[in-house]
């Protein structure tokens, strides 16, 4: 089972963390997430809960799943908007938990969907940091698409 305090609380209705197990998901229920986001492709870990696993359990839970998941190889325009829809379909207290392996490529692709819908760079990267993740790597992209949004 995975830390709960690896539960990163980004925004009211979204965290990111590293790679949740099966039993994970009744905590994240029990902590009121609606919604599980893996980011993390099949087979970058064997060894590692696959996505299959994970939904199972989800569905077991009845929570929503969906899977975006990012390679090393960076991020696409239609995984930006496949957050962005994640994000926007979230109901009126409804919170999502996104995961990979440790929560940054969750909180980068949260960071440009976010951007992407016209969230304020600055508070996009304060929101990430407060969480301990480093949005820098993305930041070019986060102030590009929020220049976009506008």
């Amino acid at each position: 089972m995975t830390d709960v305090s690896a539960f990163r609380t980004v925004t009211s209705t979204f965290s990111a963390s590293p790679q949740i197990t099966a039993e994970d998901v009744a905590t994240a229920k029990a902590e009121g997430f609606t919604l599980i986001i893996n980011n993390r492709p099949d087979g970058e870990e064997p060894d590692a809960p696959q996505s299959a696993e994970i939904m199972g359990a989800a569905a077991d839970a009845g929570l929503a799943f969906i899977s975006i998941p990012i390679t090393h190889a960076g991020f696409s325009g239609p995984q930006v908007e496949a957050m962005e829809a994640a994000l926007k379909g979230l109901g009126e207290g409804e919170r999502a938990l996104a995961y990979c392996r440790s929560g940054t490529r969750s909180t980068f692709l949260w960071a440009l969907a976010r951007a992407k819908m016209g969230g304020n760079p600055m508070n996009i990267a304060n929101n990430a940091a407060k969480a301990g993740y480093d949005i820098s790597p993305v930041r070019p992209m986060v102030d590009a698409l929020a220049a976009a949004a506008d």
